[in-house]
């Protein structure tokens, strides 16, 4: 019996084997380079620079001074906490509608599907027609019905909403169906019970169905706060990172740097420690909120 086990373990190991040796090639190697690149202050005209670790704390020493990083943040956090609160409230919102058995609700959720679905570079083509007041639909409808709307992209004070509603509109459909197939798996049980016990519908969503999906919450909202901090194409077609630097976010500002300015050393540092505040945050929203009921 334990020679078989061994054989099967063995079996095991082989196969999965080529999986992750494909799996550290692709993330694990060019992780490790990211962190090493980040200890030199490579750039692209000094190819001298690529391996000098004489002063390895020299990029992230400069973070701590650049006031345009700082801003970055700021703007990353902002985007991040409206994007991912919007998302979740309309994609709880709308989840707990289709949830209710009607023909009619149940053709809409392929429609309701149909933002997640598009190519991102496309729908950032769609929001700059709808943005853009010369050729823009809304504009023409606002201008018909008396309403003068300002270039919202290049308005200082509407150029972040602006990406906001297209990152939830792109986006929000993900938490839906997430919420859907989580509502679809509350035991019917505990509603039959709630609602024998008197329960009216808002008691009974927000003491039975919600704290069941709290953990489809919580991933579906860690999952959206990760994309929203690679946040590129949107911001890449809709503003440029204006007006200004607005609506440039860390992730921009760390593609300048790289692409623009030849800073890989520099943008190596801006990305490890944009992904070491990623991890961190997702781990104490984890331990603040827990992952929900458990149901045995």
């Amino acid at each position: 019996m334990t020679r078989t086990r061994s054989a099967q373990h063995r079996f095991f190991v082989w196969c999965v084997a080529p999986s992750l040796a494909v799996l550290a090639i692709v993330t694990l190697l060019p992780s490790l380079y990211l962190l090493a690149t980040s200890f030199t202050p490579l750039n692209l005209t000094m190819p001298e620079t690529a391996w000098n670790f004489s002063d390895p704390l020299v990029s992230y020493s400069q973070l701590l001074s650049d006031d345009r990083l700082a801003n970055s943040l700021w703007v990353q956090v902002k985007l991040s906490f409206w994007t991912v609160l919007l998302q979740l409230l309309i994609g709880l919102g709308l989840a707990l509608l289709l949830n209710v058995k009607s023909r009619l609700l149940e053709a809409l959720r392929t429609v309701f599907l149909i933002p997640m679905v598009l190519p991102p570079i496309v729908v950032a083509i769609i929001w700059k027609v709808i943005y853009t007041p010369d050729i823009s639909p809304m504009h023409q409808l606002l201008h018909s019905l008396g309403y003068d709307m300002p270039a919202l992209i290049t308005d200082p004070h509407w150029a972040l909403t602006s990406i906001i509603i297209a990152d939830t509109w792109e986006w929000f459909p993900f938490t839906m169906l997430m919420v859907l197939a989580a509502l679809q798996m509350v035991p019917q049980e505990l509603l039959d019970a709630a609602k024998v016990d008197g329960a009216s519908p808002w008691r009974v969503t927000r003491h039975v169905t919600l704290p069941f999906i709290q953990g489809v919450l919580l991933v579906a909202g860690l999952f959206r706060l990760i994309d929203s901090i690679k946040a590129f194409p949107l911001i890449y077609i809709l503003t440029d990172g204006g007006p200004g630097s607005l609506t440039e976010v860390t992730n921009y500002y760390s593609f300048l740097q790289a692409f623009n300015f030849s800073y890989l050393g520099f943008s190596s540092a801006i990305t490890v420690v944009l992904l070491a505040a990623t991890i961190v945050l997702s781990w104490i929203i984890i331990r603040a909120v827990g992952w929900g009921v458990r149901v045995d």
